[in-house]
């Protein structure tokens, strides 16, 4: 896949068909409760677990082997999608979020992404890593809403993507840069 230069970008490990379905219903089951959100598309959900912004052809260059080897080295997992809260945990909220309980290896997969985006030039992510699924976000001040406990099973994450984003005005558009599976290690 060919890299225009100057793309916004992330990393992020892409989710199951049957748990965007889940998520969508989710979504639709919540509405009624979420005045003034604006929903994220199921396929658009993802578990980002390092947004890069502007990215430089050079800086994917030397992201791709770095990522490939990240990957390389974390089996797939399975994963349990409970909990919902929005983001910040006090005052008005602006994201609407699911939650993913990740075992080690994702945990140090997330670090290897951190270490790889700072070899590539990147700035030190200062925000802690908090493992969730954006639902939705609010542009204005609403109120908390009341939400139900939420447990969607699990899911496998099998494949690390090094995403471009590009922002349309119904929603961004996501295109995969580089697709790698989970727990290749030693493989051609």
């Amino acid at each position: 896949m060919s890299t225009p230069p100057d793309v916004r970008a992330f990393v992020a490990l892409e989710l199951e068909a049957g748990l965007r379905e889940s998520i969508g219903t989710l979504q639709e089951r919540l509405r009624p409760r979420l005045g003034g959100i604006r929903l994220v598309r199921p396929d658009g959900i993802h578990l980002t677990l390092r947004f890069l912004g502007p990215t430089s052809s050079t800086q994917v260059q030397t992201l791709r082997p770095l990522l490939a080897a990240a990957a390389a080295a974390c089996p797939a997992a399975d994963v349990v999608v409970a909990g919902i809260g929005t983001f910040p945990e006090r005052g008005s909220p602006r994201v609407l979020w699911l939650g993913l309980e990740l075992p080690p290896p994702i945990l140090e997969l997330q670090r290897a992404c951190e270490r790889a985006a700072r070899t590539a030039g990147f700035e030190r992510e200062e925000r802690p890593f908090r493992a969730h699924l954006t639902l939705g976000r609010w542009r204005d001040r609403a109120p908390r809403p009341d939400l139900p406990a939420t447990d969607l099973g699990t899911t496998r994450l099998e494949s690390l993507v090094l995403f471009k984003s590009d922002l349309k005005p119904d929603g961004a558009v996501y295109t995969p840069i580089a697709e790698l599976p989970l727990g290749r290690a030693g493989t051609t």
